[in-house]
């Protein structure tokens, strides 16, 4: 058990009251058995942490136990038997590698490790901030890739049976910036992940999928370069958006703060022209049976088309811009980049909430859309 600490000295966003009980987890029976101490008093809050990096907390003390996982390791693990197939068929070529990482090992480090050792399939992922263990629960992506394309599972440590078992990733419900571990739907605490890479012959990544990206590369959508090529790219991007942390004021936030709205193709439409939006997976919709059909008939579905919008061009658009803040608020918008909200030195949570609060008034008022929070929020409401 360590000592007392502010959220504010373990989150990117520099916010949080000091916490009543702080245990820092190193290896996988210390989160074992911590987190079963802190279930065991069902009136203490639990809050689990990793890097801090998508977390928001109040300014006012936690009356609770942070319970923060820095386990280490990964390691590759067997290959799989493979299929039996007739005599003299010869099997596919098989150049993947299935990595577990343990829940605490800090992302981009992963990343760094993944593109030195030739391993594509996350290195659009380069700069992203926090803990690998994190990472399904908003199955973070980014410059065309996301998590849910490498992930085959992780070990989950159950709430309600405090037993290890290992959950696929079609059980996870990975969809944008969600999974039904964010859901609540499954409840406890990651302690590994993982991934299946690509091993890259010739040090190529996977097909440059963002157009952003292929820009700065210079070279056409669809194309592999090197990996260590894009990983640069990408931490330049990122960089120039105050997005990877350093010593710039504008990375002292939670990254985008706002997930990008996903609304149906009818309601974009109405949007003016130049409003930036990318088609998604149509979402079935129910069609109801009229009053006397055969009930041996089954329901039929029709997809609806959607259309996914830029929360930061809404967010401009409706008059709100790149370092504003309100009065007497150390809580600002970015200087670089609309979507991300920034401590600008000794905000509290609380100021932070208040901006948030504010933008989405804004851009509700002006759009009719409610923009969502992509960090957690603790002792915070918006």
């Amino acid at each position: 058990m360590s000592a007392p600490q502010r959220l504010a000295d373990a989150t990117t966003m520099r916010v949080g009251g000091e916490a009543a009980r702080w245990i820092e987890a190193t290896t996988r029976e210390e989160v074992a058995a911590a987190y079963a101490e802190a279930l065991a008093d069902d009136h203490e809050p639990l809050l689990l942490l990793g890097g801090g990096s998508n977390t928001v907390a109040s300014s006012e003390p936690f009356e609770g136990t942070v319970l923060q996982i820095s386990t280490r390791g990964i390691r590759a693990l067997p290959a799989a038997p493979p299929p039996h197939r007739p005599a003299g068929e010869e099997p596919p070529p098989d150049d993947s590698v299935v990595l577990r990482v343990e829940a605490g090992e800090p992302w981009d480090a992963l990343v760094e490790r993944t593109v030195a050792e030739g391993l594509a399939g996350i290195e659009a992922l380069s700069g992203v901030p926090g803990s690998t263990g994190a990472a399904p629960i908003q199955n973070i992506g980014a410059y065309g890739q996301e998590l849910s394309s490498t992930l085959v599972g992780l070990e989950l440590l159950e709430a309600d049976t405090l037993e290890t078992r290992f959950v696929p990733a079609a059980e996870l419900r990975l969809g944008y910036r969600d999974s039904a571990m964010k859901q609540g739907v499954l409840r406890g605490v990651v302690l590994s992940v993982d991934l299946r890479l690509r091993r890259s012959a010739d040090g190529r990544s996977q097909p440059i999928a963002y157009q952003q990206l292929a820009s700065a590369l210079g070279v056409e959508l669809g194309t592999r370069v090197p990996l260590e090529d894009v990983r640069a790219s990408v931490l330049a991007l990122r960089s120039s958006k105050g997005m990877v942390l350093s010593d710039d004021p504008d990375s002292v936030s939670a990254g985008s703060f706002f997930t990008n709205p996903v609304v149906s193709a009818r309601f974009a439409a109405g949007l003016p022209d130049d409003a930036p939006r990318w088609s998604v997976a149509p979402e079935p919709q129910p069609v109801v049976l009229p009053l006397g059909a055969d009930d041996a008939v089954p329901p039929l579905e029709r997809p609806v088309p959607r259309v996914k919008l830029s929360a930061a061009w809404l967010i401009e658009h409706s008059g709100i811009g790149r370092g504003f803040s309100l009065p007497g608020s150390r809580a600002a918008i970015s200087s670089k980049h609309t979507l991300a909200l920034t401590n600008r030195g000794g905000a509290t949570g609380e100021e932070i909430a208040e901006l948030a609060r504010f933008v989405q008034a804004r851009v509700e008022n002006q759009w009719g859309v409610h923009l969502v929070p992509e960090p957690v929020l603790v002792g915070l409401q918006l």
